[in-house]
């Protein structure tokens, strides 16, 4: 089966040659490497508009330094509408427009795509790390350790502070998936599981999933909230939440201490819920890359400055923006491995397969895909950089806890499935 899709992608790109790394049929030049990138935009659940404009931006950037390999980049973009059949009509999409590769996307329905890209051949480069079968997929490189390492490293970074933790965390197929990875950190720290909080990812208001959260507010609790795009209105429920106290009549703010990850919480959900004075203010924060305001991200910033300007979509610091930045920056490094070999999908998939020490400027450690940079965590074959970053809410700034990147691939290797 799999040997009849190559042979079909193979095929395509006979008939889609511009697509496929061939030359022009009308100039003789090198044919444009086509690409897409897809994510959610104008749902009721996460979006993430930012990912496509990034994609955008980086072409023309690419483009305007002559290519790869001299070979114009053309990136396809498709709104996937949280929606397991629109994400799948993007495959389709992608297959008849002789796409190489989907570089640098979001989706929550793992397995509607990997399943369309395994049978069109396509390899799935820099996903967003939000479903297991970015894991798992044969097709899949990942370029972060997804969902599972944020919480396992959340998990563990709560645990040096916290005495009881609450998770409050999507009631979906997703989110069933996030608990395990949590109380494998807090376990590997010695502490309880977390109690587990479900809720839905598109409400107005969190008043009753807040108010479980903390419990009898005891010194030590812990929340930490993971609602994707809806995980601020979470905080302004919980930030209502005042109490009276009996012996002197005053208010006060509930006593446990906030968390989140890298996506559900970003500097523009701080500075948009007040700042210094935003309920996030001491907040932590598990991601996968360095702060916004570190150094490393100075050439995306440039990038969209240059070629994005006027462009809302994109927020640098946005980890979907910077997750199809990084993307990006491997793609156009194994691609022009390549040299003059023709690229196509399975081209790509085989330089991605032997890929190693490949650079991303800092923002993440070398990366490769050959079999002995795979990491054994169960039922996540395809992992193959589980580290993070600890950052903190700061006078209204998310700032590194701790320096360097913290390696959470032994508590995902144990993790029970």
């Amino acid at each position: 089966m799999r040997k009849a899709a190559r042979f079909i992608s193979l095929l395509t790109c006979g008939a889609l040659l511009s697509g496929c790394g061939g030359l022009s049929a009308s100039s003789g030049s090198p044919a444009p490497i086509t690409v897409m990138t897809w994510a959610p935009e104008g749902t009721k659940a996460t979006n993430m508009p930012g990912m496509p404009a990034m994609a955008e931006a980086y072409a023309k950037y690419i483009n305007a330094k002559g290519g790869i390999n001299g070979h114009k980049l053309k990136v396809l973009t498709c709104n996937e509408h949280n929606d397991s059949v629109a994400v799948a009509n993007c495959v389709d999409r992608a297959s008849h427009a002789g796409a190489v590769a989907v570089v640098g996307s979001y989706s929550e329905h793992g397995a509607s795509f990997s399943a369309a890209l395994e049978t069109a051949g396509i390899p799935y480069i820099g996903g967003y790390g939000i479903t297991q079968e970015e894991f798992a997929s044969p097709v899949s490189y990942p370029v972060n350790g997804g969902l599972p390492a944020l919480l396992a490293g959340n998990g563990q970074q709560l645990a040096a502070k916290c005495s009881k933790v609450s998770l409050v965390r999507p009631d979906t197929t997703a989110g069933d998936q996030f608990p395990g990875f949590l109380d494998a950190g807090l376990r590997n720290a010695g502490k309880s599981d977390a109690t587990d909080l479900r809720a839905p990812d598109d409400a107005t208001d969190y008043t009753s999933a807040a108010q479980q959260s903390i419990g009898n507010d005891a010194s030590g609790q812990c929340v930490t909230a993971v609602l994707g795009d809806a995980t601020a209105t979470f905080f302004d429920s919980f930030r209502r939440l005042r109490e009276t106290d009996s012996g002197t009549g005053t208010e006060h703010a509930p006593r446990a201490h906030i968390a989140s990850v890298l996506g559900s919480v970003t500097q523009s959900t701080v500075d948009s819920t007040g700042g210094s004075t935003s309920p996030l203010e001491g907040a932590l924060v598990t991601s996968w890359y360095p702060p916004a305001a570190d150094t490393a991200w100075a050439p995306m910033k440039q990038v969209i400055q240059k070629y994005a300007f006027n462009d809302d979509r994109i927020d640098a610091n946005d980890p979907g923006v910077q997750t199809t930045w990084i993307a990006y920056t491997a793609f156009t490094q194994v691609v022009a491995s390549l040299g003059h070999q023709a690229i196509t999908a399975t081209n790509v998939m085989r330089a991605f397969g032997s890929a190693h020490g490949i650079s991303t400027g800092g923002l993440t450690p070398p990366l490769g895909w050959r079999d002995a940079d795979l990491l054994p965590v169960p039922d996540l074959p395809r992992m193959v950089n589980a580290k993070v970053t600890y950052q903190v809410v700061r006078n209204g700034r998310l700032v590194a806890a701790r320096s360097g990147f913290a390696d959470v691939s032994g508590t995902l290797e144990t993790t029970p499935q």
